[in-house]
């Protein structure tokens, strides 16, 4: 959403290509997921696994809403298309923004890359600090490394259609399989924190 704030004020200023109602969509979308979240957070507090496995399938839902709009548009991003995407995806993941955020997994600040890389560095041995757990935020970088290249990848290789089915294969599986790791065991039925 920093992206898309920025975008607005470019947007705003004249600069050329850039959609003020397309990051306001999106910023508005990533809101009514994030409130989503947040309820989901608040209804499974007592089972982190149950959270999970509720909102990666209910992220598959909109992921296969997504799909279904660019199949009907024949993979072709027209306005309408286009909003529905937006709105779609931007809700996706504000869900899954406000599940991570409860979830609170230590040092995996996966939505703020940089606070990431500033712990990295200021809580490091040189800067006088205690280190902790280093090897989790290098992890942190290298999974948004590797997901933002291998997206970059597939987006310049494959059709907007085959990236999001796999993307909701990708949720499917997730929701699946954290349904049955989190079926009774401690770690997961304990709320964080």
């Amino acid at each position: 959403m920093t992206g898309n704030v920025v975008f607005l004020g470019f947007a705003l200023a004249g600069a050329p290509g850039l959609s003020a109602p397309a990051s306001l969509v999106s910023m508005v979308s990533f809101l009514v997921g994030a409130l989503a979240g947040g309820r989901l957070g608040t209804r499974f507090a007592a089972h982190r696994g149950r959270l999970l496995t509720t909102t990666a399938a209910l992220q598959a839902v909109l992921v296969a809403g997504a799909v279904g709009a660019l199949a009907l548009a024949h993979g072709e991003v027209t306005s309408p298309a286009r909003y529905t995407l937006i709105v779609l995806l931007g809700v996706a993941m504000g869900m899954q923004n406000a599940v991570a955020r409860r979830l609170g997994v230590p040092d995996l600040t996966t939505t703020v890359l940089t606070l990431t890389l500033t712990g990295l560095a200021a809580d490091s041995s040189p800067a006088g600090g205690p280190a902790p757990r280093p090897g989790r935020r290098i992890l942190s970088v290298l999974a948004m490394f590797v997901g933002a290249l291998a997206g970059a990848l597939l987006l310049g290789h494959a059709e907007l259609l085959h990236i999001l089915v796999l993307v909701l294969l990708l949720l499917i599986v997730t929701s699946v399989a954290a349904y049955r790791l989190s079926a009774s065991a401690p770690a997961w039925t304990r709320p964080s924190g």
